[in-house]
């Protein structure tokens, strides 16, 4: 039974999202495009056509070929490749309209739910001793939400701002002005016309930071200090912004120390725009003497600094003038427009003069070329590092100065990297210190991945003294996190290392990587093991006297880590350190979840509540030595069951040949390509796991999401322990929000449309492999929670993704249409291949968290 507070906002979805969408998207098939008439008008039938087909058991080229048949009077090849071009140009846009309805009703729908705020908090805790030791809590705690650039947000500005519009417009019931701004939608290309650079990628999500988080963030603070009435407080790292367009070059050949000079003085500059637009606002309010004058001064100094990239200017020439009109407007002018001075005040305070913090990151394997290269140079090696003892090495990278020139380095990506290292205190010199001030590594799987990046930041980083750079080593694979407690013990144990870290406050980041993890592991066998990973860290950190702070390497869907975040960071045991919640957000992510200032306050107040959940209640998230056992036997037999179907002989050929992975790197999407290396053969290692998770996504199977759980499930069943099992779901809140996530992986499959493949003489045994494990996932699961249907719990998201799935489902029949024309090696390839490229956005868009 659905309780009384969703039930309201059922009939809210119902009535501000269904049907307004069904409204608007009326008008919006209407729409005419040039050579095809009607062809809006025939989407419907082609939904219709290929639903009933799908169910009837017929195969996307029985349903495209009986619908040209019987429905249109396209006779001609190239007149029925238009036409699917033409649908999928529709469906495109008809996401865009959804989106925008869905947008503009949410926050509306979210005051009918039962969400806790941080109001809810306060008012809980209104008579308890524990008043304090929240506002103590928020007073350091901390989110911080890293933007990335991995390639599932394409849309350009041009679309952003129609999408805004329609927002706008659909909250006013602006029917005549929605009409034309659906025509303007219908007219307006969707897609670059060419690859994004590094720097494009990074002004797309700039566009977010001067359009919505600039302010959001402000509004949200002012929100903040109102809810805890305490006029002590403050905490301008309440929620942090994070940056790796232009920063990560990991796998991007791309992404140079020019380019990121260039994004960091893009973050700055736009910062500036943002400034000098409130002063300019400020300006025509505080009109007295003594007053206008200084903010003359501030806005024209502001305005410089707005378009020459060699300008500095530092946080204390922003926040000095402005306290002295703060001083002024308060003692001679009765402190009028006061609050609106504050805000500003806040602001650079907030974001001082950086913005984001930019991110370094760079994979391991680098490094040790890197530090080979110099080595040899030295005359400390001949060839390789293993030349040396384990004592030698790490006292050569702590100690030993090593000097070189950048510039005379042949291997490029070496050359990148020390110019890189370089680089960072010149950014924080422009940007200040918290502009650059983190280098991740990836492919973390010793000590050495921390002390060759230390050893380069003492050579190449220009520091007199210790350097201001914050090392975060990435766990992402299952050796990473095996060995992970015995690298940062061995780190800590070394005085250098142990310096640095005391140096920079007694504070260890430590990332860990979902998306790679689940590739690696499987769904469930990686959460768990990223779980324990966090706790066993945490007594490490600990033992040290050290802070730890876990960076989550988070994508969209359940299978990179994504899901419902709330209730994974409330989910969280005693034993994981909870000082700050930090995260990747990316691709659909970014303009789903923060995309609008709605949107982006209530998700970071969630992350807020759900780190205060964490410290005040984290007792209910014990879980019992029988119930760890339980787990870990479940993690293993999922394991096992996803690692026979990694090694099964058709695992990549499958991908390769019945998925649309290739045609990722082929799409105008993003800078990075969708492997890494440069091996013709492709191994799974190498494959980026938004491609890999993306693909299973457009074949509307999602494996990585689920495969091996009901397998898992139904063993344990067998041995008689199912009462155990429904004690998990219900009461142990980790595994409750794993399965929940799984079930949204698994309510978004639809295996009807791939059925075919079961007939393949090569793919046949290979598909069925598959579908029995979803089907036996999704029986063991309803079977464990006591639910009657898939995502029960969850009806609006479970309404939503389900008009969603209507929407693009001719599109992706038009995809494996294509697919199947492919294989079939039917005339005019190129064509068939083009349609495959142009069908992905729709269903990425669409998705929201597909990659």
């Amino acid at each position: 039974m659905i309780p009384m507070t969703k039930l309201k906002s059922v009939e809210a979805f119902e009535k501000s999202v269904k049907n307004k969408f069904n409204l608007y998207n009326s008008l919006f098939l209407n729409l005419p495009y040039s050579r095809i008439e009607n062809v809006g008008m025939l989407i419907p039938i082609l939904y219709h056509a290929g639903n009933e087909g799908l169910n009837a058991g017929q195969d996307p080229k029985q349903i495209i070929d009986g619908f040209f048949a019987t429905q249109t009077n396209l006779k001609t090849e190239k007149e029925q490749v238009d036409f699917l071009f033409r649908v999928i140009q529709y469906v495109e846009r008809q996401v865009v309209l959804f989106d925008s309805v869905e947008d503009a009703a949410l926050p509306g729908i979210r005051e009918m739910g039962d969400d806790l705020s941080i109001r809810d908090f306060f008012h809980q805790f209104a008579q308890s001793e524990n008043l304090n030791e929240i506002v103590d809590k928020l007073s350091t705690f901390s989110a911080r939400i890293i933007f990335t650039a991995h390639p599932t947000q394409f849309y350009p500005p041009r679309v952003l701002d129609i999408i805004a519009k329609l927002r706008k417009l659909i909250n006013e019931d602006n029917i005549s002005e929605i009409d034309l701004t659906l025509q303007q939608l219908g007219l307006t290309s969707l897609l670059n016309p060419e690859k994004p650079t590094p720097l494009d990628e990074a002004r797309n999500i700039i566009y977010f930071l001067r359009h919505v988080y600039y302010d959001a963030v402000g509004e949200f603070y002012k929100y903040l200090k109102n809810a805890i009435k305490d006029r002590s407080f403050e905490n301008h790292n309440v929620v942090k912004l994070g940056f790796w367009p232009g920063g990560d070059r990991d796998g991007n050949p791309f992404v140079t120390s020019e380019i990121t000079m260039a994004v960091a003085d893009e973050l700055r500059m736009s910062l500036m725009k943002c400034y000098y637009h409130d002063l300019r606002k400020l300006e025509h309010q505080l009109t007295f003497r003594g007053v206008e004058s200084e903010i003359k001064k501030l806005r024209e100094k502001i305005y410089k600094a707005m378009f020459d990239a060699s300008r500095k200017i530092k946080n204390e020439q922003l926040l000095n003038p402005l306290n002295k009109i703060r001083e002024t407007v308060k003692s001679n002018y009765n402190g009028l427009y006061l609050d609106e001075l504050d805000s500003l005040i806040d602001k650079v305070k907030i974001f001082r003069t950086h913005f984001a913090n930019l991110d370094i990151r760079q994979n391991h394997k680098v490094h040790l070329n890197a530090i080979t290269e110099l080595l040899k140079q030295n005359g400390f090696i001949k060839t390789g590092v293993d030349e040396l003892k384990e004592e030698d090495l790490i006292r050569i990278l702590t100690s030993e100065i090593i000097t070189a020139d950048p510039e005379k380095i042949e291997d490029p990506l070496i050359r990148d990297c020390l110019l890189t290292v370089g680089l960072i205190k010149e950014i924080q010199h422009k940007n200040g210190e918290e502009g650059c001030n983190r280098y991740i590594i990836s492919n973390s799987e010793d000590i050495y991945a921390v002390l060759f990046v230390f050893a380069l930041i003492r050579w190449f980083g220009k520091y007199e003294n210790d350097p201001a750079v914050d090392i975060v080593p990435l766990f992402e694979s299952m050796d990473g996190m095996d060995n992970s407690e015995t690298i940062m013990r061995k780190l800590f144990s070394n005085q250098v290392y142990r310096k640095h870290v005391e140096c920079r406050g007694n504070k260890q980041t430590i990332m860990l990587g979902f998306s790679d993890g689940t590739k690696d592991g499987g769904y469930l066998k990686a959460n768990w093991s990223i779980f324990k990973t966090k706790e066993r860290l945490t007594a490490v950190c600990n033992e040290f006297g050290i802070d730890a702070i876990f960076f989550d390497g988070r994508g969209g869907p359940p299978a990179r880590g994504g899901g419902k975040t709330h209730r994974f960071y409330a989910a969280q045991s005693e034993h994981i350190a909870n000082n700050e919640i930090q995260l990747t957000i990316q691709g659909q992510t970014i303009s789903s979840k923060y995309g609008t200032k709605p949107h982006f306050k209530f998700n970071v107040e969630q992350l807020l509540t759900a780190g205060l959940y964490n410290t005040f209640f984290n007792h209910k998230n014990a879980i019992s030595d029988n119930d760890r056992q339980l787990i870990s036997d479940l993690a293993e037999i999922s394991f096992d069951k996803y690692v026979a179907l990694k090694n099964h002989p058709l695992f990549i050929p499958y991908l390769e040949k019945m998925s649309a992975l290739k045609y990722y790197g082929e799409a105008n999407i993003g800078s990075r390509p969708v492997k890494r290396g440069q091996s013709k053969k492709l191994e799974l290692s190498d494959l980026r796991a938004i491609s890999y998770v993306g693909s299973w996504s457009q074949l509307k199977q999602n494996v990585p999401g689920y495969f091996g759980i009901g397998t898992a499930l139904k063993k344990l069943e067998e041995a008689g322990r199912l009462d155990e099992l429904k004690h998990l779901f219900s009461d142990i809140p980790f595994f409750k929000a794993l399965m929940l996530n799984s079930m949204m992986s698994l309510y978004k499959c639809d295996f009807a449309l791939t059925s075919y493949m079961a007939k393949s003489d090569t793919f046949g045994d290979f598909w069925q492999i598959l579908n029995d494990e979803y089907t036996l996932s999704k029986e063991m699961l309803l079977k464990i929670s006591g639910f009657e249907i898939l995502m029960q719990e969850e009806p609006i998201s479970r309404n939503s993704v389900e008009i969603r799935e209507k929407i693009v489902l001719p599109l992706l029949i038009i995809q494996q249409y294509a697919l199947q024309k492919i294989a079939g090696n039917a005339p005019n390839r190129p064509v068939w291949e083009k349609i495959v490229q142009r069908s992905l956005y729709g269903n990425i868009n669409a998705s929201r968290n597909s990659a």
